[in-house]
């Protein structure tokens, strides 16, 4: 069963990575944590996603009050746990959460061109691209949280 637990001082340190290929797409859990930081302001939510109780990845979301949005900033299951759908079933608790907040409606995110598994997960939940690009990340939005 996957769940979402809050990354604080007990499990912050696991030891999770992604495929060589897939490190040009991906943060590294450090940096993930230190937006998470840079985003405490913001609601910054890190999320260390289990599968029992096994770490198997990582997640992190936060406001965009001037968007009237959430940000979906981060997502990524350890090379050792992909392809089990484990990343599919970790973002559709995100966006739970992100419900249950109840501030906004509508949720955004980026993936890096050319990371199409990243671009078929997110069509499956239902974002959708709004032809704008961040450098080389293409924008997507969910519409109705």
């Amino acid at each position: 069963m996957v769940r979402l637990a809050p990354i604080g001082p007990d499990n912050w340190r696991e030891p999770l990575e992604v495929r060589e290929d897939q490190r040009r797409f991906v943060s590294e859990p450090n940096r993930l944590l230190a937006r998470a930081y840079a985003y405490r302001d913001l609601g910054g939510q890190a999320r260390l996603i289990l599968d029992g109780g096994t770490p198997v990845g990582m997640l992190l979301y936060h406001d965009w009050p001037e968007a009237g949005q959430y940000v979906f900033s981060q997502l990524f299951i350890d090379r050792r746990y992909q392809r089990r759908g484990l990343g599919i079933r970790a973002a559709r608790l995100a966006l739970e959460e992100m419900r249950a907040g109840g501030r906004y409606s509508q949720v955004c995110l980026c993936y890096v061109e050319g990371d199409e598994p990243a671009r078929l997960l997110y069509e499956k939940l239902g974002f959708r691209p709004t032809g704008a690009a961040d450098g080389d990340e293409t924008v997507m939005v969910l519409d109705h949280l």
